[in-house]
C-alpha cells in the first residue's frame, strides 16, 4: 500500500503532490486546486452581493453622520449627543470594514485571542486619559486662558450670524 492509498495520507498534513486532494488531477473531476483546497472563495465568503450590501450600509452610516450638522438634525442644540451619536456611527463603519473587507468575520476563533487583549488595552488607555481631558481648564496659564474659545462665545457668534442672515420672503 503505497501513501497515495493510504487513509491517513488524506487526513493529515498539506497535500504535497500536484491534483486534488484524492491524488488525481483536479480536471478530471471539474475543478481545480485553489477550490480544492478551499472550498471556492465565493462560497465561504458570501460573494459580492455581501459586499455591496456592506458598501450601501457605509454609505448610509456616512450619510448619517453628515446628517448631525445639518438642519434636520433634532439636537442641533446639544452637539455631545451629536458627538456620541458620530461615535458610535464610526465605531460601527469600522466594525463593518474589519469584519467584511478585512475577512475577520470568516476567520477561526483565534481572532478572539487578538481582538479581546487590544480591545481591553483600547478601553484601559481612553479611561487612562478621562481625568487629563476632564481637567484640562482647571489650571492653564493667562495666555491660554485669555484666547480660550467659550460656550458664550460661540452662541453670540450664532446669533450674530443670524441676525446678519437675509430673512425669507
Amino acid at each position: 500500500m503505497s501513501d497515495h492509498d493510504s487513509p491517513s495520507a488524506h487526513a493529515h498534513g498539506p497535500v504535497t503532490r500536484p491534483g486534488g486532494l484524492d491524488g488525481h488531477d483536479g480536471a478530471e473531476h471539474g475543478h481545480d486546486d485553489h477550490d480544492a483546497g478551499h472550498g471556492g472563495h465565493d462560497a465561504g465568503h458570501g460573494g459580492v452581493g455581501k459586499y455591496l450590501l456592506v458598501f450601501l450600509a457605509l454609505c448610509g452610516l456616512t450619510t448619517m453622520s453628515f446628517l448631525t450638522y445639518s438642519s434636520v438634525w433634532p439636537w442641533r442644540n446639544e452637539p455631545h449627543v451629536g458627538w456620541a451619536f458620530m461615535m458610535a456611527v464610526s465605531c460601527t463603519k469600522a466594525m463593518l470594514v474589519v469584519l467584511f473587507f478585512m475577512h475577520v468575520f470568516w476567520e477561526a476563533n483565534w481572532k478572539y485571542v487578538l481582538t479581546i487583549p487590544a480591545a481591553m488595552m483600547a478601553i484601559f488607555l481612553a479611561l487612562m486619559l478621562v481625568p487629563d481631558v476632564g481637567l484640562r481648564n482647571r489650571m492653564v496659564s493667562q495666555e491660554r486662558a485669555l484666547h480660550m474659545a467659550r460656550v458664550s462665545d460661540v452662541r453670540l457668534l450664532e446669533q450674530a450670524a443670524e441676525s446678519q442672515s437675509p430673512e425669507p420672503h
